[in-house]
């Protein structure tokens, strides 16, 4: 039986790509749709690989972010005695206003409590539920078991409803936003009625304690809006990020082992493609982050590959990566041609694998050379 080999180094001193020649980029695969990739039958065995299963897995059960806890009760408005002036009857109706006012309130402060419940209920039952396959998956289990595929679906269902609750706070903030401009009218409203003729001192004693309890009122609204709009961003990071890490978790279970949390939660700086064909002199001094070897028909790399861009982005963030399909050189011009098409299939492969587990296409640069040292195809990561 054939060993496969995958070499991933973080640092490998006095590795250079001997006899390179760089052919064309392809950019126009970078702008297609990652396609599945055919489930591995064997596993390969290598020192990088017992580094994986050595190492804890990632975390991909993290709790989701705290919602804030404030329950918003607007101030009492206090009754005032009729005076019998115009200016009394004015306040009367502003009283009135206000009223109605902190009633709307109450009624979005009820609203708000009770999404935050389903939110965190939602958030529990999700969270559960990926738990349970991670655990699945840290034992180990077959390529697609059945079972975890279905558990998929329930956790995809149960992250759709989180999402579902930021659309109600988005629904609610536009209510609160209407109370707020009538709020700030209202608040307006009762500093002009200093300037109505015909009051008395008591007429102007009650709207010096209604415009206090309004201005509490246009106060508590603005904390209202600040806490929805806090809460709505940080679930929309939460339900995105999720959306990555169950991406890479469906990779995962296809594959039937652990891998973590997706690249893109690391990968959150944009890095500019740069244009052109690199030279063979920048490609041939530095050492590459893995080394692929395709010497038989299903090569186990993923996993290895997951864990050395992970360490790779732990240490900087902001990193892209080069992949180089490296063919053999040796042999007939036609057979050449050959392993340099089939290299260049493997390279795909890898980067259609790389964004299966969340890293950005834009952060991917893809070439191409020959090596007269290379036994057979294989791929080549750097970092950059």
């Amino acid at each position: 039986m054939t060993r496969k080999h995958i070499l991933a180094a973080l640092i490998i001193p006095g590795f250079l790509i001997s006899g390179c020649s760089t052919d064309d980029l392809w950019p126009s695969f970078l702008m297609s749709e990652p396609e599945p990739l055919p489930v591995p039958t064997k596993t390969a065995e290598s020192s990088t690989q017992k580094e994986v299963n050595d190492q804890s897995a990632p975390k991909t059960s993290a709790k989701p972010p705290a919602l804030n806890s404030t329950n918003f009760v607007p101030p009492k408005v206090t009754p005032g005695q009729q005076t019998g002036t115009f200016v009394g009857q004015k306040v009367q109706m502003l009283r009135g206003e206000l009223r109605r006012m902190q009633s709307e309130i109450n009624r979005h402060n009820k609203t708000l409590q009770n999404i935050r419940k389903q939110t965190q209920k939602h958030a529990q039952k999700y969270h559960a539920s990926v738990a349970a396959i991670n655990s699945r998956l840290q034992v180990g289990t077959t390529p697609g078991n059945p079972f975890l595929v279905n558990q998929w679906n329930v956790s995809q269902q149960q992250l759709a409803q989180i999402d579902g609750d930021i659309g109600k706070m988005n629904a609610l903030a536009n209510s609160v936003a209407g109370t707020s401009t009538m709020s700030s009218y209202l608040l307006e409203t009762t500093r002009a009625a200093y300037g109505l003729t015909g009051a008395v001192e008591e007429d102007h004693r009650q709207l010096a304690i209604l415009e206090d309890e309004v201005n509490r009122t246009v106060v508590l609204i603005d904390r209202l809006l600040n806490e929805l709009s806090e809460d709505i961003s940080r679930q929309s990071t939460y339900m995105a990020n999720e959306r990555s890490n169950l991406t890479t978790l469906s990779l995962a279970i296809k594959n039937g082992e652990l891998l973590g949390q997706s690249l893109s939660n690391r990968a959150y700086a944009s890095v500019p493609i740069a244009q052109g064909i690199r030279s063979n002199r920048t490609v041939s001094k530095r050492s590459p982050l893995v080394v692929i070897r395709f010497d038989s028909a299903n090569v186990e790399y993923k996993q290895a590959l997951y864990n050395a861009v992970n360490r790779a982005l732990q240490r900087k963030p902001d990193a892209g990566f080069d992949i180089v399909a490296v063919a053999s050189g040796q042999g007939s011009p036609a057979q050449v041609t050959i392993d340099s098409n089939k290299a260049k299939r493997n390279a795909e492969a890898v980067l259609r694998s790389l964004s299966e587990m969340g890293l950005p296409l834009q952060r991917v640069r893809l070439s191409s050379s020959t090596s007269n040292a290379a036994r057979t195809n294989e791929v080549h990561v750097f970092v950059r």
